[in-house]
């Protein structure tokens, strides 16, 4: 299982608070993810066994297509853009997230091959033409969909959708989830900073592109609902489309939010944490009863 920084006694010593954009704050984002890295093999996984009806219900989901191919992509991109970076410790923590990445992938196909799942042939992987908004669309995406990926774990733990066994085994990914988010978000606070500030209005206007390029994305997953989902599309809204466990919004809205804060709470305080998908869900829930 994974460990948090704040386990291994990196930050014992260092400085209470820290500018963002710091030297320190970038030692501490990138050891935060290099020293809790889980060297754990997909290949050795051992997949439980389901009776009938838990398998059914995994070969239902419609999601295992874009699941495979979004961490293709995921992996892919994150790549390209660390091989832009020069700093050594930045692109060794990019190199790492770019790793695990390619591993969800191998864990999920994996899983497919374990449980007899059909899947699509894979569309050829293309190296993004600008890498630093491929990075940006990789991490602003996870950063959604891991806050409700979040919920949607927690929730099949408790309603016994899925056997608990197969929950855990999963349970590695998950906090790789939580990691990657942190670190992205880090580096983004970080990465502004440090640009001229003649560059930085662009880099602003790029984040808001990012957002109103994902908003506009998932907009078409909603749309597309019933239908062959785009592979290009993050798995996590079609996913909880095909759950089918009778909960309230609000409740679920509810245990996303704790989930959130319960998985990033063991790191660093210093760190900042994706914040507009919660403060969004937070708003939202004050007119659900």
């Amino acid at each position: 299982m994974t460990s948090t920084l704040t386990d291994t006694g990196l930050t014992q010593g260092g400085p209470p608070h820290f500018a963002l954009g710091s030297e320190q704050h970038k030692v501490l984002f990138c050891r935060t993810l290099l020293d809790t890295f889980n060297p754990y093999k997909p290949a050795v996984i051992d997949w439980p066994k389901l009776d009938a009806g838990a398998r059914e219900r995994l070969v239902a989901l419609p999601i295992w297509d874009i699941a495979v191919q979004t961490e293709g992509k995921a992996r892919l991109r994150v790549a390209a853009y660390g091989a832009c970076v020069s700093d050594p410790l930045l692109k060794e923590a990019i190199a790492l997230n770019a790793f695990e990445e390619g591993r969800h992938k191998d864990v999920l196909a994996n899983m497919v091959t374990a449980y007899g799942i059909a899947l699509a042939p894979e569309p050829p992987y293309v190296a993004p033409r600008d890498a630093e908004w491929a990075f940006m669309v990789t991490g602003y995406s996870e950063c959604i969909d891991s806050f409700f990926a979040f919920g949607l774990f927690e929730l099949a733990k408790r309603s016994g959708f899925f056997p608990a066994s197969l929950v855990d085994t999963f349970e590695p990914v998950m906090q790789e989830e939580g990691r990657h988010i942190l670190f992205f978000v880090n580096w983004a606070a970080w990465h502004r900073r440090n640009m001229p500030w003649w560059r930085q209005p662009w880099f602003v206007a790029k984040i808001v592109g990012v957002w109103l390029f994902l908003i506009w994305e998932r907009i078409g997953i909603a749309r597309s609902v019933g239908g062959a989902p785009a592979p290009d599309n993050n798995f996590t809204m079609t996913g909880s489309q095909s759950v089918g466990i009778d909960i309230e919004t609000g409740e679920l809205m509810d245990i996303c939010l704790a989930e959130n804060d319960r998985r990033l709470s063991g790191y660093d305080a210093r760190l900042r944490r994706p914040r507009l998908i919660p403060a969004m869900v937070r708003f939202a829930r004050r007119f659900l009863r």
